[in-house]
């Protein structure tokens, strides 16, 4: 992976995992760190499944693939802030 690959890796990571953590209700524990990391892996893990389901790569801005992955976000969010309390 290139340079400009990683960081717009990052970026969208970012965005997604902030998406995610505001869909999420209440106040969620868990740092900046966090929400990026899970913000990534939900954007691999969204674009995989939107890929099997045949929704990657539309004309225009592909939504279906934004919902998954923000959907997969709100999920990772909820369950690290739940975890964290947990212990």
């Amino acid at each position: 992976m290139e340079i400009s690959g990683l960081i717009s890796a990052v970026l969208i990571g970012f965005v997604i995992g902030a998406v995610g953590r505001f869909v999420v209700p209440g106040r969620q524990h868990i740092g900046i760190l966090w929400t990026l990391v899970v913000g990534i892996a939900a954007a691999l893990i969204g674009t995989a499944l939107a890929m099997v389901l045949g929704v990657a790569n539309t004309d225009g801005v592909d939504w279906a693939e934004w919902l998954i992955q923000i959907g997969l976000a709100a999920l990772g969010v909820a369950a690290l802030s739940r975890m964290d309390r947990l212990s």
